[in-house]
């Protein structure tokens, strides 16, 4: 039996529309804290205003794809409601990419223009597609590098635009057209893009709300430590604050003992993270200190969060912590935990307007009964509209309207869920998304090695850590240390092997498939 959410209004708007109701709401109140800056929402709704101009101007148009590839800064924020406001896509690039990843990216998406933090320009230039019409730097500092010809700074390019007094908003539909690509492995396969309309992120900024106790208060300063490329940032970071009002204060990468002065100083009262950051921060706090006491909520999702590290971070802060389950396909949020409604290992229960159900593994017309284990299905306004350019894999992962979300799970008889086994192979270390395939990818590149295979194994510290196992060619030699330093060259640092395990042989089915869940086991 599907188990459903509590019904709420949810408003039917453009994340343009959510902006400007903000700002016209609140215009003096701080929407964003960057380096001892601060940006009122009055101040944020102008620079989005502009820069809606300035893609125009460019020849920008409702349905392009438009890249933004930084650290979390206000010229993010920015370019994310002004491209969306317009009606293109954003394409959320991660900044930590290497060549391949980016070239298959841009490639995929096909984007028209690129919004890049200037230390990675050249490696934007050695991948760059001619269908790439325009990019433009964001500088945080001195700049890098001279740019390329063509290419221009982002400030110099708002400050040289002028908002035309005719300038048109344009106008459509919130539930048809997509705000947001945001790239994932899905269930199966290599990185899609997964096509999120204005309808889905909004509801998803409300549906959050829902779970932070008394809502968002006028006082309220989230931290956004997570890196907004990742769909758990985007929604509780950016689009949940600014949706009710609240202060962001961005820092663009996550230093513990940066963190724990910046809270101090701020009073931060709301902080969404990923366990391996909750695990840091309790590292990093003196004994006896109360530095983490204006913190009232927390949030953890991205991976499960070990009982003790919730129970410990509660205790040295005084805040409630909710743990979360999403995926890029919903937005993220699908379900959250409340403080009165709480099971310690479960993800909770399904998020306002959402329906969640069990399914037999191997036919999702069959529902599961209570304490059964199955594929959790979901249901709700927050779901994908499918993948971009990938009918095959859309029809495979909605299926009548429901999201199969490649997680095996039970729902007891209180309606909440536990994530009990990943049907897909994938790893989240850190709380990032590691597919084996693009590892082994990338070590099968390698002139020594005959066969890879790659699995999660737990970690104290990031949950999981990647594994490889490798057999090599007859006659050749390799280190360890040489595998990694190769794979450090083509992936992302989060995704590189910790641990290698040379083998004569590797696990296989009859037909000579890998067997992963073997080596796993």
């Amino acid at each position: 039996m599907a188990i459903r959410g509590p019904e709420i209004t949810l408003p039917n708007q453009t994340l343009y529309e959510m902006l400007k109701q903000t700002a016209l709401r609140v215009p003096d109140h701080r929407a964003l804290i960057f380096a001892n800056q601060e940006i009122t929402y009055q101040q944020l709704h102008q620079h989005v205003l502009t820069a809606m101009a300035a893609f125009c101007e460019l020849g920008i148009e409702a349905g392009d794809r438009v890249g933004i590839m930084l650290p979390n800064c206000p010229q993010y924020v920015i370019a994310y409601y002004a491209i969306t406001g317009i009606g293109a896509m954003v394409v959320q690039v991660n900044p930590m990419s290497a060549a391949p990843e980016l070239d298959y990216l841009l490639n995929d998406s096909g984007c028209k223009m690129l919004i890049a933090y200037d230390p990675l320009i050249p490696l934007v230039q050695s991948v760059r597609p001619s269908f790439l019409e325009h990019l433009v730097a964001v500088r945080l500092g001195p700049a890098t590098a001279a740019l390329p010809d063509g290419a221009v700074w982002f400030d110099e390019w708002l400050a040289g635009t002028t908002v035309p007094a005719d300038f048109q908003i344009p106008s459509f539909d919130p539930a048809e057209t997509v705000a947001v690509l945001q790239y994932t492995g899905g269930t199966t396969g290599r990185s899609k893009g997964a096509m999120l309309t204005h309808r889905n992120v909004v509801a998803n900024a409300h549906q959050s709300a829902y779970f932070v106790p008394g809502g968002i208060q006028p006082n309220d300063v989230g931290l956004c430590a997570l890196p907004l490329f990742h769909v758990y940032a985007m929604t509780i970071c950016m689009n949940l604050p600014i949706a009710f009002g609240g202060t962001s204060l961005m820092v663009p990468r996550f230093d513990a003992k940066e963190i724990v002065s910046l809270i101090e100083r701020y009073q931060v009262t709301m902080f969404p993270g990923v366990p391996t950051m909750y695990v840091a921060l309790t590292q990093v706090l003196t004994p006896g200190s109360d530095a983490l006491r204006s913190l009232r909520v927390c949030n953890s999702g991205g991976a499960p969060l070990p009982v003790q590290v919730l129970h410990r971070f509660e205790e040295l802060s005084g805040a409630v912590m909710a743990e979360g389950y999403g995926l890029s396909e919903s937005s993220p949020v699908t379900h959250s935990s409340l403080k009165e409604r709480r099971k310690v290992g479960s993800i909770g229960i399904p998020a306002p307007n959402t329906e969640a159900k069990i399914v037999a593994v191997d036919d999702p017309a069959k529902e599961l009964p209570v304490g059964e284990p199955g594929e959790l299905a979901i249901r709700g306004p927050q779901v994908m509209k499918g993948y971009w350019n990938r009918p095959e894999e859309t029809a495979r992962t909605l299926v009548d309207g429901w999201l199969l979300t490649g997680d095996i799970a039970v729902i007891d008889e209180d309606g909440f869920t536990f994530i009990v086994d990943r049907k897909k192979d994938l790893i989240i270390a850190s709380g990032y998304n590691v597919y084996p395939r693009d590892v082994e990818e990338a070590l099968y590149q390698h002139p020594a090695v005959l066969e890879a295979a790659v699995v999660g194994v737990p970690d104290d510290y990031r949950g999981e850590t990647v594994k490889a196992f490798i057999v090599l060619k007859p006659g050749m030699t390799v280190t360890e240390e040489e595998l990694i330093a190769f794979c450090r060259e083509n992936l992302a640092a989060y995704k590189v092997p910790r641990l290698i395990e040379f083998r004569d042989e590797l696990p296989k089915t009859a037909v000579g498939k890998i067997l992963r869940r073997g080596l796993k086991a």
